[in-house]
Protein backbone atom coordinates (compact mmCIF):
# COMPACT_ATOMS: atom_id res chain seq x y z
CA UNK A 1 0.00 0.00 0.00
CA UNK A 2 1.36 3.49 -0.98
CA UNK A 3 2.28 6.31 1.47
CA UNK A 4 0.41 9.25 1.08
CA UNK A 5 3.84 10.95 0.51
CA UNK A 6 5.88 8.58 -0.79
CA UNK A 7 9.43 8.52 1.07
CA UNK A 8 11.86 11.32 -0.62
CA UNK A 9 14.68 10.67 -2.98
CA UNK A 10 17.83 10.17 -0.31
CA UNK A 11 21.73 9.71 -0.79
CA UNK A 12 23.43 6.62 0.59
CA UNK A 13 25.15 7.14 3.99
CA UNK A 14 28.94 7.49 4.39
CA UNK A 15 29.96 3.67 5.58
CA UNK A 16 32.23 5.55 7.80
CA UNK A 17 29.94 7.34 10.00
CA UNK A 18 27.82 4.36 10.48
CA UNK A 19 31.22 2.82 11.91
CA UNK A 20 31.72 6.23 14.05
CA UNK A 21 27.96 5.42 15.24
CA UNK A 22 28.65 2.09 16.59
CA UNK A 23 32.35 3.72 17.64
CA UNK A 24 30.57 5.92 20.01
CA UNK A 25 27.50 4.72 21.38
CA UNK A 26 28.31 0.95 20.80
CA UNK A 27 25.96 -2.26 21.32
CA UNK A 28 23.61 0.48 21.51
CA UNK A 29 23.79 1.54 17.99
CA UNK A 30 21.64 -0.57 15.66
CA UNK A 31 21.76 -1.32 12.25
CA UNK A 32 19.38 -4.91 12.18
CA UNK A 33 16.62 -5.00 9.55
CA UNK A 34 14.39 -5.75 12.46
CA UNK A 35 15.45 -3.14 14.54
CA UNK A 36 15.48 -0.59 11.49
CA UNK A 37 11.69 -1.91 10.56
CA UNK A 38 10.62 -1.07 13.63
CA UNK A 39 11.66 2.31 13.55
CA UNK A 40 10.51 2.38 9.67
CA UNK A 41 6.91 1.74 10.57
CA UNK A 42 3.91 3.42 11.40
CA UNK A 43 0.95 2.43 13.44
CA UNK A 44 -1.58 3.36 10.02
CA UNK A 45 -1.53 3.22 6.54
CA UNK A 46 1.51 4.49 5.76
CA UNK A 47 4.52 2.39 3.96
CA UNK A 48 7.57 1.45 5.94
CA UNK A 49 10.83 3.68 5.31
CA UNK A 50 13.35 2.70 6.67
CA UNK A 51 16.54 4.87 8.43
CA UNK A 52 19.95 3.78 8.11
CA UNK A 53 20.88 3.30 11.98
CA UNK A 54 18.95 3.36 14.66
CA UNK A 55 20.55 4.89 18.43
CA UNK A 56 19.31 4.36 21.84
CA UNK A 57 20.38 7.64 24.08
CA UNK A 58 20.55 7.88 27.17
CA UNK A 59 21.12 11.69 27.83
CA UNK A 60 20.70 15.16 26.95
CA UNK A 61 24.47 15.02 26.51
CA UNK A 62 24.44 12.29 24.25
CA UNK A 63 22.04 13.71 22.07
CA UNK A 64 24.26 16.41 21.53
CA UNK A 65 26.85 14.46 20.87
CA UNK A 66 24.20 12.55 18.24
CA UNK A 67 23.05 15.75 16.49
CA UNK A 68 26.20 17.44 16.31
CA UNK A 69 27.54 14.48 14.12
CA UNK A 70 24.62 14.42 12.50
CA UNK A 71 25.24 17.92 11.41
CA UNK A 72 28.63 17.38 10.89
CA UNK A 73 27.54 14.41 8.02
CA UNK A 74 24.89 15.85 6.83
CA UNK A 75 22.42 13.39 8.06
CA UNK A 76 18.55 13.49 8.97
CA UNK A 77 18.09 12.92 12.30
CA UNK A 78 14.19 11.51 13.70
CA UNK A 79 12.94 11.35 17.09
CA UNK A 80 11.25 8.42 18.29
CA UNK A 81 9.52 7.31 21.68
CA UNK A 82 7.13 4.07 21.47
CA UNK A 83 6.02 4.68 18.02
CA UNK A 84 2.33 5.07 18.60
CA UNK A 85 1.81 8.46 16.31
CA UNK A 86 -0.34 7.63 13.69
CA UNK A 87 0.44 10.62 10.88
CA UNK A 88 3.60 9.19 10.15
CA UNK A 89 5.40 11.59 12.09
CA UNK A 90 8.25 9.46 13.30
CA UNK A 91 8.67 7.40 10.11
CA UNK A 92 12.35 8.74 8.55
CA UNK A 93 11.25 9.19 5.04
CA UNK A 94 14.62 10.54 4.15
CA UNK A 95 16.32 7.78 6.02
CA UNK A 96 19.42 8.76 8.23
CA UNK A 97 19.19 8.31 11.98
CA UNK A 98 15.94 7.58 13.99
CA UNK A 99 17.07 8.39 17.58
CA UNK A 100 15.55 6.48 20.71
CA UNK A 101 14.63 8.27 23.59
CA UNK A 102 12.23 5.04 25.24
CA UNK A 103 15.29 4.85 27.46
CA UNK A 104 15.80 8.16 29.06
CA UNK A 105 13.02 6.89 31.25
CA UNK A 106 14.20 8.45 34.43
CA UNK A 107 11.56 10.80 36.61
CA UNK A 108 13.94 13.50 37.80
CA UNK A 109 11.94 14.99 40.11
CA UNK A 110 8.42 15.35 42.02
CA UNK A 111 7.31 18.60 43.32
CA UNK A 112 4.56 17.60 45.50
CA UNK A 113 3.94 20.91 46.61
CA UNK A 114 3.83 22.72 43.62
CA UNK A 115 2.32 20.16 41.68
CA UNK A 116 4.87 19.50 39.31
CA UNK A 117 7.29 17.53 38.18
CA UNK A 118 10.15 16.80 35.46
CA UNK A 119 10.93 13.38 33.79
CA UNK A 120 12.67 12.24 31.00
CA UNK A 121 11.29 12.75 27.65
CA UNK A 122 11.11 8.74 27.49
CA UNK A 123 9.42 8.12 30.33
CA UNK A 124 5.84 6.97 29.59
CA UNK A 125 2.48 8.36 30.98
CA UNK A 126 1.18 4.98 32.77
CA UNK A 127 4.77 5.08 34.52
CA UNK A 128 4.22 8.75 35.29
CA UNK A 129 1.38 7.90 37.18
CA UNK A 130 2.46 4.70 38.96
CA UNK A 131 5.27 6.63 40.51
CA UNK A 132 2.97 9.72 41.55
CA UNK A 133 0.11 7.29 43.45
CA UNK A 134 2.50 7.54 46.69
CA UNK A 135 1.95 11.33 46.59
CA UNK A 136 -1.66 11.51 46.07
CA UNK A 137 -0.89 13.35 42.49
CA UNK A 138 -2.10 12.15 38.94
CA UNK A 139 -0.60 13.48 35.15
CA UNK A 140 -4.22 13.90 33.77
CA UNK A 141 -3.28 13.94 29.31
CA UNK A 142 -4.47 10.42 28.41
CA UNK A 143 -4.17 9.89 24.68
CA UNK A 144 -5.11 6.25 25.03
CA UNK A 145 -1.72 4.82 24.12
CA UNK A 146 0.86 4.27 26.88
CA UNK A 147 3.01 7.04 24.88
CA UNK A 148 6.24 8.69 26.11
CA UNK A 149 6.31 11.93 27.61
CA UNK A 150 8.68 13.28 25.11
CA UNK A 151 6.36 12.08 22.05
CA UNK A 152 3.07 13.46 23.62
CA UNK A 153 4.42 16.50 23.77
CA UNK A 154 6.19 17.19 20.30
CA UNK A 155 2.75 16.25 18.99
CA UNK A 156 0.67 18.44 21.20
CA UNK A 157 -1.46 15.03 22.38
CA UNK A 158 -4.81 15.22 24.26
CA UNK A 159 -7.22 12.30 24.66
CA UNK A 160 -9.57 11.53 26.97
CA UNK A 161 -9.43 13.91 30.08
CA UNK A 162 -8.96 17.18 27.77
CA UNK A 163 -12.22 18.26 28.34
CA UNK A 164 -11.55 19.14 31.79
CA UNK A 165 -7.55 18.81 32.14
CA UNK A 166 -6.68 20.46 29.01
CA UNK A 167 -4.11 19.27 26.68
CA UNK A 168 -0.06 18.99 26.66
CA UNK A 169 -0.15 22.47 25.89
CA UNK A 170 -1.71 23.40 28.85
CA UNK A 171 0.35 20.44 31.19
CA UNK A 172 3.91 21.49 29.96
CA UNK A 173 5.71 24.46 32.28
CA UNK A 174 8.86 23.87 31.11
CA UNK A 175 11.06 21.76 28.32
CA UNK A 176 14.87 20.67 27.97
CA UNK A 177 15.48 20.89 24.27
CA UNK A 178 18.51 19.99 21.52
CA UNK A 179 18.42 22.59 18.67
CA UNK A 180 19.57 21.87 15.22
CA UNK A 181 23.02 23.49 15.50
CA UNK A 182 23.94 21.10 19.01
CA UNK A 183 22.93 23.41 21.23
CA UNK A 184 21.16 22.37 24.61
CA UNK A 185 18.30 24.62 26.01
CA UNK A 186 15.67 25.39 28.59
CA UNK A 187 13.03 26.65 27.53
CA UNK A 188 11.32 27.93 30.85
CA UNK A 189 11.51 27.65 34.74
CA UNK A 190 9.15 25.96 36.97
CA UNK A 191 7.21 29.25 38.06
CA UNK A 192 3.45 29.07 36.85
CA UNK A 193 3.14 31.81 34.58
CA UNK A 194 5.99 34.04 32.86
CA UNK A 195 6.59 37.27 30.50
CA UNK A 196 10.11 36.70 29.82
CA UNK A 197 10.90 36.92 26.38
CA UNK A 198 9.17 34.64 23.33
CA UNK A 199 7.05 31.81 24.53
CA UNK A 200 9.87 29.39 23.53
CA UNK A 201 7.96 26.18 25.38
CA UNK A 202 5.01 26.49 22.94
CA UNK A 203 7.05 26.79 20.27
CA UNK A 204 8.01 23.23 20.65
CA UNK A 205 5.22 21.73 21.59
CA UNK A 206 3.08 20.08 18.37
CA UNK A 207 6.48 20.42 16.65
CA UNK A 208 6.91 17.05 15.59
CA UNK A 209 10.74 17.05 16.18
CA UNK A 210 11.08 19.13 13.05
CA UNK A 211 12.43 22.28 15.56
CA UNK A 212 14.12 20.47 18.10
CA UNK A 213 14.37 17.14 20.10
CA UNK A 214 12.73 17.57 23.42
CA UNK A 215 14.84 15.43 26.41
CA UNK A 216 13.15 16.64 29.50
CA UNK A 217 9.51 17.55 30.33
CA UNK A 218 8.42 19.54 33.67
CA UNK A 219 4.50 18.77 33.79
CA UNK A 220 1.86 20.27 36.15
CA UNK A 221 0.21 17.70 38.27
CA UNK A 222 -2.73 17.26 39.63
CA UNK A 223 -4.52 15.97 42.93
CA UNK A 224 -6.17 12.84 42.89
CA UNK A 225 -9.75 12.70 42.99
CA UNK A 226 -11.49 12.00 46.31
CA UNK A 227 -14.24 10.19 44.24
CA UNK A 228 -13.99 8.59 40.43
CA UNK A 229 -17.04 6.89 39.02
CA UNK A 230 -17.63 5.87 35.76
CA UNK A 231 -20.77 5.50 33.95
CA UNK A 232 -22.27 3.96 30.12
CA UNK A 233 -25.05 5.16 28.71
CA UNK A 234 -26.38 4.04 25.37
CA UNK A 235 -29.05 5.90 22.97
CA UNK A 236 -31.06 5.16 20.07
CA UNK A 237 -30.01 8.13 17.82
CA UNK A 238 -26.32 9.49 17.40
CA UNK A 239 -27.67 12.72 17.65
CA UNK A 240 -29.17 12.07 21.40
CA UNK A 241 -25.75 10.76 22.25
CA UNK A 242 -23.91 14.10 21.35
CA UNK A 243 -26.87 16.66 22.67
CA UNK A 244 -26.56 14.86 25.98
CA UNK A 245 -22.94 15.95 26.09
CA UNK A 246 -23.27 19.11 25.09
CA UNK A 247 -26.05 20.22 26.84
CA UNK A 248 -24.45 18.59 30.06
CA UNK A 249 -21.29 21.17 29.47
CA UNK A 250 -23.64 24.16 29.09
CA UNK A 251 -24.99 23.14 32.23
CA UNK A 252 -21.16 23.38 33.75
CA UNK A 253 -21.17 19.15 34.56
CA UNK A 254 -17.30 19.11 34.78
CA UNK A 255 -16.88 15.98 32.93
CA UNK A 256 -13.62 14.46 33.75
CA UNK A 257 -14.26 12.19 30.55
CA UNK A 258 -16.57 11.71 28.23
CA UNK A 259 -16.57 9.57 24.69
CA UNK A 260 -18.71 8.74 22.14
CA UNK A 261 -18.55 5.56 20.12
CA UNK A 262 -20.94 4.90 17.38
CA UNK A 263 -22.84 1.64 16.98
CA UNK A 264 -20.08 -0.17 14.64
CA UNK A 265 -17.31 0.43 17.24
CA UNK A 266 -19.02 -0.98 20.03
CA UNK A 267 -19.96 -4.21 18.15
CA UNK A 268 -16.34 -3.98 17.31
CA UNK A 269 -14.92 -3.27 21.04
CA UNK A 270 -17.49 -6.01 22.31
CA UNK A 271 -16.09 -8.67 20.39
CA UNK A 272 -12.41 -7.59 20.49
CA UNK A 273 -12.83 -6.92 24.74
CA UNK A 274 -15.36 -9.76 25.40
CA UNK A 275 -18.17 -6.74 26.57
CA UNK A 276 -22.04 -7.52 26.33
CA UNK A 277 -23.06 -4.15 25.59
CA UNK A 278 -25.68 -3.28 23.59
CA UNK A 279 -24.54 -2.56 19.68
CA UNK A 280 -25.72 1.56 19.93
CA UNK A 281 -23.89 5.13 19.95
CA UNK A 282 -22.62 4.88 23.53
CA UNK A 283 -21.21 6.98 25.86
CA UNK A 284 -18.34 6.54 28.15
CA UNK A 285 -18.17 8.70 31.33
CA UNK A 286 -15.84 9.41 34.26
CA UNK A 287 -16.97 12.34 36.84
CA UNK A 288 -14.12 13.38 39.46
CA UNK A 289 -14.78 14.98 43.31
CA UNK A 290 -16.24 14.73 46.39
CA UNK A 291 -18.89 11.38 47.15
CA UNK A 292 -21.71 14.35 47.41
CA UNK A 293 -20.47 16.05 44.47
CA UNK A 294 -19.78 12.65 42.04
CA UNK A 295 -23.55 12.33 42.86
CA UNK A 296 -25.11 15.74 42.03
CA UNK A 297 -23.07 15.18 38.04
CA UNK A 298 -24.49 12.45 37.70
CA UNK A 299 -27.62 12.58 38.09
CA UNK A 300 -27.61 15.79 36.24
CA UNK A 301 -26.21 13.82 33.65
CA UNK A 302 -28.49 10.59 34.06
CA UNK A 303 -31.89 13.19 33.22
CA UNK A 304 -30.26 14.94 30.46
CA UNK A 305 -29.13 11.14 28.95
CA UNK A 306 -33.08 10.76 29.37
CA UNK A 307 -34.45 13.53 27.53
CA UNK A 308 -32.34 12.62 24.70
CA UNK A 309 -33.38 8.95 24.59
CA UNK A 310 -30.40 7.47 26.26
CA UNK A 311 -30.91 3.89 28.02
CA UNK A 312 -30.51 2.33 31.06
CA UNK A 313 -27.66 4.44 33.10
CA UNK A 314 -25.19 2.09 34.08
CA UNK A 315 -22.32 3.77 36.85
CA UNK A 316 -19.80 2.53 38.99
CA UNK A 317 -17.04 3.20 41.58
CA UNK A 318 -15.36 0.05 41.61
CA UNK A 319 -11.74 0.50 39.76
CA UNK A 320 -11.34 -2.86 38.10
CA UNK A 321 -14.56 -2.30 36.55
CA UNK A 322 -13.29 1.31 35.56
CA UNK A 323 -10.57 -0.42 34.77
CA UNK A 324 -12.09 -2.74 32.02
CA UNK A 325 -14.05 -0.21 30.59
CA UNK A 326 -11.30 2.16 29.82
CA UNK A 327 -9.17 -0.50 28.24
CA UNK A 328 -11.84 -1.09 26.22
CA UNK A 329 -11.58 2.41 24.93
CA UNK A 330 -8.00 2.39 24.56
CA UNK A 331 -7.93 -0.62 22.54
CA UNK A 332 -11.37 0.52 20.41
CA UNK A 333 -8.46 1.45 17.21
CA UNK A 334 -7.49 -2.58 17.42
CA UNK A 335 -10.64 -3.62 17.70
CA UNK A 336 -11.57 -1.34 14.80
CA UNK A 337 -9.09 -2.82 12.37
CA UNK A 338 -9.53 -6.59 14.00
CA UNK A 339 -13.07 -6.59 12.19
CA UNK A 340 -11.50 -7.59 9.00
CA UNK A 341 -8.93 -10.16 9.63
CA UNK A 342 -5.56 -8.80 7.40
CA UNK A 343 -6.84 -4.91 7.11
CA UNK A 344 -4.39 -2.35 7.49
CA UNK A 345 -5.91 0.75 10.16
CA UNK A 346 -6.13 4.49 8.95
CA UNK A 347 -7.45 6.78 12.00
CA UNK A 348 -8.10 9.85 10.98
CA UNK A 349 -9.47 13.05 13.33
CA UNK A 350 -11.34 16.44 13.20
CA UNK A 351 -12.23 19.27 16.10
CA UNK A 352 -15.21 21.44 15.88
CA UNK A 353 -16.51 23.62 17.81
CA UNK A 354 -18.80 22.22 20.11
CA UNK A 355 -22.46 24.27 18.62
CA UNK A 356 -21.50 22.40 15.57
CA UNK A 357 -20.48 18.90 16.77
CA UNK A 358 -23.76 17.20 16.31
CA UNK A 359 -24.31 18.02 13.03
CA UNK A 360 -20.70 17.70 11.48
CA UNK A 361 -20.64 13.83 13.30
CA UNK A 362 -23.75 13.23 11.72
CA UNK A 363 -23.04 14.16 7.99
CA UNK A 364 -19.84 12.14 8.54
CA UNK A 365 -21.79 8.91 10.10
CA UNK A 366 -24.46 8.77 6.88
CA UNK A 367 -21.14 9.08 4.80
CA UNK A 368 -19.66 6.18 6.44
CA UNK A 369 -23.21 4.69 6.14
CA UNK A 370 -22.99 4.97 2.21
CA UNK A 371 -19.51 3.76 2.22
CA UNK A 372 -18.24 0.02 0.70
CA UNK A 373 -15.67 -0.30 3.61
CA UNK A 374 -16.25 -0.67 7.33
CA UNK A 375 -15.51 2.33 9.00
CA UNK A 376 -16.19 3.54 12.97
CA UNK A 377 -16.69 6.99 14.56
CA UNK A 378 -15.61 7.45 18.10
CA UNK A 379 -14.00 10.34 19.86
CA UNK A 380 -13.75 13.07 22.88
CA UNK A 381 -16.88 14.36 22.16
CA UNK A 382 -16.80 16.91 25.53
CA UNK A 383 -13.97 19.25 23.58
CA UNK A 384 -15.59 18.78 19.68
CA UNK A 385 -13.07 16.00 19.03
CA UNK A 386 -13.82 12.64 17.14
CA UNK A 387 -11.94 10.31 15.25
CA UNK A 388 -13.12 7.90 12.33
CA UNK A 389 -11.42 4.58 11.98
CA UNK A 390 -10.90 3.07 8.44
CA UNK A 391 -10.44 -0.88 8.33
CA UNK A 392 -8.70 -0.92 4.97
CA UNK A 393 -7.93 -3.88 2.49
CA UNK A 394 -4.25 -4.15 1.38
CA UNK A 395 -4.70 -5.31 -1.51
CA UNK A 396 -7.59 -3.36 -2.95
CA UNK A 397 -6.45 0.02 -3.87
CA UNK A 398 -9.47 0.91 -4.19
CA UNK A 399 -10.46 1.40 -0.75
CA UNK A 400 -7.51 2.93 -0.15
CA UNK A 401 -8.84 5.95 -2.78
CA UNK A 402 -12.48 5.60 -1.32
CA UNK A 403 -10.80 6.43 2.17
CA UNK A 404 -9.16 9.12 0.65
CA UNK A 405 -12.46 10.64 -0.53
CA UNK A 406 -14.14 10.02 2.93
CA UNK A 407 -11.57 11.80 4.72
CA UNK A 408 -11.48 14.75 2.56
CA UNK A 409 -15.03 15.13 2.86
CA UNK A 410 -14.99 15.10 6.78
CA UNK A 411 -12.06 17.86 6.78
CA UNK A 412 -13.86 20.07 4.28
CA UNK A 413 -16.86 19.75 6.42
CA UNK A 414 -14.92 20.20 9.62
CA UNK A 415 -12.68 23.48 8.14
CA UNK A 416 -16.28 25.01 6.26
CA UNK A 417 -17.42 25.18 10.50
CA UNK A 418 -14.32 26.95 11.26
CA UNK A 419 -12.53 23.65 13.00
CA UNK A 420 -9.58 22.30 12.63
CA UNK A 421 -7.84 18.90 10.06
CA UNK A 422 -6.75 17.52 13.35
CA UNK A 423 -7.58 17.94 17.39
CA UNK A 424 -4.58 15.53 18.40
CA UNK A 425 -2.51 13.30 15.84
CA UNK A 426 -0.83 16.23 14.42
CA UNK A 427 0.26 16.68 10.94
CA UNK A 428 2.69 14.62 10.00
CA UNK A 429 2.42 13.25 6.69
CA UNK A 430 -0.67 12.90 5.96
CA UNK A 431 -2.24 16.01 6.49
CA UNK A 432 0.56 18.47 5.16
CA UNK A 433 -1.94 19.98 2.41
CA UNK A 434 -5.08 20.15 4.96
CA UNK A 435 -2.73 22.68 6.83
CA UNK A 436 -2.53 24.80 4.13
CA UNK A 437 -6.01 24.62 3.25
CA UNK A 438 -6.62 25.42 7.52
CA UNK A 439 -4.45 28.19 7.99
CA UNK A 440 -3.67 29.61 4.83
CA UNK A 441 -0.23 29.75 3.04
CA UNK A 442 0.91 33.13 4.79
CA UNK A 443 1.00 30.48 7.78
CA UNK A 444 2.48 27.94 6.61
CA UNK A 445 5.39 30.08 4.47
CA UNK A 446 5.84 31.76 8.11
CA UNK A 447 6.35 28.10 10.07
CA UNK A 448 8.55 27.52 7.14
CA UNK A 449 10.71 30.85 8.46
CA UNK A 450 10.93 29.54 11.57
CA UNK A 451 12.07 25.99 10.34
CA UNK A 452 14.60 27.63 8.46
CA UNK A 453 16.23 29.70 10.97
CA UNK A 454 16.72 26.74 13.13
CA UNK A 455 17.08 23.84 10.36
CA UNK A 456 18.91 25.16 7.63
CA UNK A 457 19.79 21.98 6.35
CA UNK A 458 16.42 20.44 7.27
CA UNK A 459 18.01 17.44 8.72
CA UNK A 460 15.42 17.13 11.85
CA UNK A 461 12.46 15.21 11.06
CA UNK A 462 12.77 16.38 7.13
CA UNK A 463 9.13 16.25 4.96
CA UNK A 464 7.15 16.95 8.15
CA UNK A 465 4.34 18.77 8.24
CA UNK A 466 4.91 21.07 5.32
CA UNK A 467 7.66 20.41 2.62
CA UNK A 468 10.34 22.68 3.01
Amino acid sequence: MSAIHPAIERAPLDPGFLDALTERFGARAHRSGAMLAQHGASESHFETCLPDAVVFVHSTGEVVELVKMCIAANVPIVPYGAGTSIEGNATPIRGGVSVDLSEMNAILAVNAEDFDCTVQAGVRREQLNEHLRDVGLFFPIDPGANATIGGMASTRASGTNAVRYGTMREAILSLRVVTPDGREIRTSRRARKSAAGYDLTHLFIGAEGTLGIITEVTLRLNPIPEMISSAVCSFETLAGAVDTVVQSIQMSVPLARVEILDDMQMKACNAWSKLDYPELTTLFFEFHGSPSYVAEQVETVKELAALNGGGEFQWSNLPEERSKLWKARHEAYYAAVAVRPGAVGWATDVCVPLSRLTECIGETKADLQAATLPATILGHVGDGNFHVIFAIDPNEPAEMVEAEALNARLVERALAMDGTCTGEHGIGLGKQDWLIKELGEDAVDLMRTIKHALDPKDLFNPGKIFVF
